[in-house]
């Protein structure tokens, strides 16, 4: 087992890694819109912190020599589904087909009450380029 994790580690305080490989699958803690201070970007725009999100996700998986086209599986917690539709267009800014398998669940709250998305994963290096 593995810890993986950017510099500086945001979340390293909070006694969870921001991702785990076991040999070649990695497993991505939820990513939410928090800058490398662990401040919110973009508080109130559902937006701009599904993107943050998003790019925290390929920026632990480009720390575990992988990229969003070896990710397998992700789950998405939104704080209200109205945001589905953006949801649907960020997956497909984000990923290509074959588009991995997906779960999105609405959640009363995230760790942080300003947070409105958060996105989790599971990835295979080499994945995408099989």
């Amino acid at each position: 087992m593995q810890r993986i994790h950017t510099q500086p580690d945001p979340f390293e305080s909070f006694a969870l890694s921001q991702a785990i490989a076991v040999g070649e699958w990695i497993f991505v803690s939820g990513q939410a819109a928090l800058n490398d201070q662990g401040d919110i970007v973009g508080e109130g725009n559902f937006r701009l912190q599904a993107e943050a999100a998003f790019d925290n996700l390929q920026a632990i998986l480009k720390a575990a020599h992988a990229s969003l086209k070896d990710v397998v599986k992700v789950t998405i917690f939104v704080t209200d589904m109205q945001y589905f539709p953006d949801v649907v267009e960020l997956r497909r800014r984000y990923f290509t087909p074959p588009y991995p398998a997906d779960s999105i669940v609405e959640v009363k709250a995230l760790a942080l009450p300003q947070l409105m998305f958060e996105i989790e994963a599971i990835a295979i290096r080499g994945a995408g380029s099989a």
